[in-house]
């Protein structure tokens, strides 16, 4: 029998990650962010997402700890808050630029991709890399997938 049909899915990390950031919005959102955003109007202006959606988002995302808001106050102005990003969320860039770099090579216009990541230090290109905690950079057929503390098999029926 193979134990990865049987496993309970419940313990999935992948599909308890999905459940916050799996969303377009979502991600979008923390994109932005990345990029620079952080007032719901900039959110607002710049993804046309509606704005009870704009709205749950940027609540779960702060629920979630994945960003904190913070008060400020233009001149003339009442007080808003500002969207931050945390150290939770800043563990999420990876992934938003895996995706970034995915997209680049496969889903750009065809004149080449509308962002590029580029390391403030040199200038060099960024891209995300799987190493090993052995520093080892690892290629993706060469990563087994073996049961973690979290495993559990499907209750008997």
């Amino acid at each position: 029998m193979d134990l990865r049909l049987e496993r309970d899915m419940s313990s999935c990390s992948i599909a308890r990650t999905l459940e916050v950031v799996g969303e377009k919005w979502t991600i979008l959102i923390l994109r932005e962010v990345w990029y620079g955003s952080s007032r719901f109007s900039d959110f607002e202006r710049v993804l046309g997402c509606p704005r009870n959606l704009l709205a749950a988002r940027l609540r779960m995302l702060v629920e979630e700890g994945i960003l904190v808001t913070e008060t400020y106050k233009e001149p003339g102005w009442r007080s808003r808050p500002k969207y931050v990003i945390t150290p939770k969320g800043m563990d999420l860039v990876p992934a938003v630029v895996g995706l970034l770099q995915w997209g680049g090579r496969y889903r750009a216009d065809p004149e080449g991709p509308a962002v590029l990541a580029r390391h403030r230090g040199c200038g060099a290109q960024v891209g995300v890399q799987i190493r090993c905690e052995g520093g080892h950079s690892v290629r993706a057929v060469d990563i087994e997938s073996v049961p973690g503390p979290g495993f559990r098999m499907k209750p008997a029926e």
